[in-house]
């Protein structure tokens, strides 16, 4: 005990006293030439926030940045340090793209994500952008003035402008896609190719906190244990009256009194593992007068995540908009879901999370996940709530609710109500639409992990959205399999995979299945009374199903009303008997799927017979999200 004080003693003046590797004003970077705070050098990363490779190298060489651990690697062009930092790197790919006249530059959704050794002490944004919208070529929106459309590709057209949004043009472009792209100039005229543009110039912008510590204290913005921000290093001004001398006297003070605390907590330590009772009676007080670890990791994303782009709202302001919580839509496992209206007139609905475990972990996945999104598939994010123990999420309203009702013949309240074939196909196809963005179209990669009907919201016009991002896990696009500890989603629903690796491995294919799954429960309705099969027996309804397909028999289902229901029908079965293979390996992409559904039923193969087991059905959740492997 007495040797390990003593070391400690040693470890701490030998720190306090030693030579420190001072950071330089400034870095030589080839041909961007000096660079300074916050920017450095990948060899002194511990000097910046942000790190630019190769600037040791010859001037041949290209000096490039990462903006996200395994990301895009971005070619810098030039760096601008006068009043503010301002840094010009080129995405080659969407400059390729450019050049070349390729309509597919604007399907990216361009984003900067924030750098992880930003934290909270700096933000990053792109001085010019704008939005366009990409509508399908059928789509007719009325000409405004300053509004344009590009129809050179095939595929899709391309709107932008300075857009008056009228009511009218609102509702015709709500069927399209936003997409945020850098420009070089204002987006006007015919053609989308003269003003987008690869080279973004990104502004950085420090907190008061760094600036203060780095340009005042002359030290390096850092976090605590706790993730509280601390200004490490701090040195004496230049050109003082104090001497080298009597600064080494005052980090000796400084150790010493860090060393005889350490020594302090040591012995109280000793007195307290010998008595036990006191030990743990202190630990619970103590935690009882802290913040829960939920709190500290969410406040801590936040930071994280800088200036939000989804608007962040106070408690009382969500009392007010849905009327101290008057209309109660529904009830889930994490919450309660109410009917409100914004000071604007637009109705919400309101997710209030309860405060049990696994509730900071849900706000988080789903605050992350959504604001990455912006597609006519994907339910919007229109704010959020964290204050204290209170947590909201609020979503734009659907008046339709969950697909889910539509499809329960025991509730009589959607007797009558049932959909057609043609429009089950619609919301299968617009749901395998948004599985793929999430899949493909985003700057990250979005697995679901919870799809079934009760996740899929229906608006006015029964346009399927993707809802409850609560169990969601977000990787690197180039990551195919994901690590997991324990299975999440849905009884019923959940990919054999998340039970045993000896189906394979985790990925985007689990989100397939779970789409399967669903889509058989559509056509078959949620007991499938009409055909006389019952869940909780041995004859399980996709067995049926298949069997049904293989001997070329009528399928007999309540949504074949008339003869061209059956193709559809069929065609849906059998995409879902593809999604629901065993073997991940066999299952094909959402990108397939949406080709598949939009195809010639006579290209259909009837797939193997995937393994069926029955499984109860009633909604269990596994919330183990381990968010330092996603976010």
């Amino acid at each position: 005990m007495y040797k390990f004080v003593v070391l400690v003693l040693m470890l701490v003046v030998a720190a306090a006293t030693g030579e420190r590797r001072e950071c330089p004003a400034s870095f030589n970077c080839g041909y961007v030439g000096n660079i300074s705070f916050p920017l450095t050098t990948a060899e002194r990363q511990e000097c910046g926030l942000l790190a630019i490779h190769n600037c040791s190298e010859s001037p041949q060489v290209d000096r490039w940045v990462q903006l996200s651990d395994e990301g895009k690697t971005f070619l810098v062009i030039r760096v601008s340090q006068q009043n503010s930092t301002s840094i010009q790197f080129r995405d080659k790919d969407l400059y390729d793209l450019l050049q070349s006249r390729n309509c597919n530059a604007f399907r990216y959704n361009y984003t900067l994500s924030t750098p992880p050794t930003f934290h909270h002490f700096a933000s990053l944004y792109m001085e010019y952008n704008t939005t366009l919208h990409t509508c399908n070529p059928t789509l007719r929106v009325p000409p405004t003035k300053n509004m344009f459309r590009y129809a050179n590709c095939t595929d899709i057209h391309i709107y932008y402008g300075l857009f008056n949004h009228t009511p009218q043009i609102q509702k015709s472009l709500a069927s399209c896609t936003k997409v945020v792209l850098p420009i070089k100039d204002v987006p006007d005229g015919n053609d989308p190719f003269t003003f987008v543009n690869a080279d973004i110039i990104a502004k950085v912008i420090l907190s008061q906190e760094c600036t203060d510590c780095h340009y005042k204290q002359r030290g390096q913005c850092q976090l605590d244990s706790k993730s509280k921000f601390c200004c490490a290093n701090v040195r004496p001004p230049e050109n003082t009256s104090t001497s080298s001398r009597s600064w080494a006297v005052m980090n000796m003070r400084l150790a010493l009194g860090l060393a005889l605390s350490i020594v302090a907590a040591l012995l109280l330590l000793s007195v307290c593992c010998l008595r036990r009772k006191l030990f743990t009676l202190t630990i619970c007080c103590f935690w009882n007068r802290t913040r829960s670890t939920g709190e500290i990791i969410i406040e801590s994303f936040l930071k994280q995540h800088g200036s939000h782009p989804t608007r962040r709202y106070k408690y009382y302001e969500i009392k007010k908009f849905t009327d101290d919580f008057k209309v109660k839509l529904g009830q889930g496992g994490y919450g309660t879901v109410y009917k409100g209206k914004l000071q604007d007139g637009s109705l919400i609905a309101v997710k209030v999370l309860s405060e049990v475990k696994g509730t900071a972990e849900e706000f988080i996945n789903e605050v992350a996940s959504i604001s990455r999104t912006s597609h006519v598939n994907i339910v919007s994010l229109v704010g959020f709530c964290f204050q204290g123990s209170k947590r909201a999420l609020i979503y734009e309203f659907m008046p339709n609710g969950s697909l889910e009702k539509f499809l329960c013949e025991e509730n009589s309240t959607t007797v009558g109500r049932q959909l057609d074939s043609r429009s089950l196909y619609d919301i299968a196809v617009g749901v395998a639409r948004g599985l793929n963005y999430l899949h493909r179209g985003c700057n990250t990669k979005i697995l679901h992990f919870d799809i079934k009907p009760h996740n899929i919201l229906l608006d006015k016009d029964f346009c399927p959205k993707i809802s409850d991002f609560g169990l969601a896990k977000i990787c690197p696009r180039k990551e195919s399999i994901v690590s997991m500890s324990c299975a999440r989603g849905t009884i019923g629903f959940i990919a054999p995979e998340l039970f045993s690796r000896n189906f394979g491995g985790i990925s985007h294919k689990a989100d397939v299945y779970s789409y399967g799954m669903m889509v058989l429960e559509m056509v078959g309705g949620r007991n499938n009374k009409n055909v006389e099969v019952d869940r909780s027996s041995e004859l399980y309804f996709p067995h049926w199903v298949y069997k049904r397909l293989e001997l070329d028999e009528e399928l007999g289902l309540r949504c074949i009303r008339k003869e061209s229901d059956r193709e559809i029908v069929r065609k849906m079965t059998l995409v879902s008997l593809w999604c629901i293979q065993t073997n991940p390996l066999c299952r094909p992409s959402m990108s397939k799927v949406v080709e598949m559904l939009e195809g010639s039923l006579e290209s259909f193969e009837l797939p193997p017979r995937p393994f069926f087991s029955s499984s109860p059905t009633s909604p269990i959740h596994y919330s183990s999200i381990h968010t330092s492997e996603c976010l």
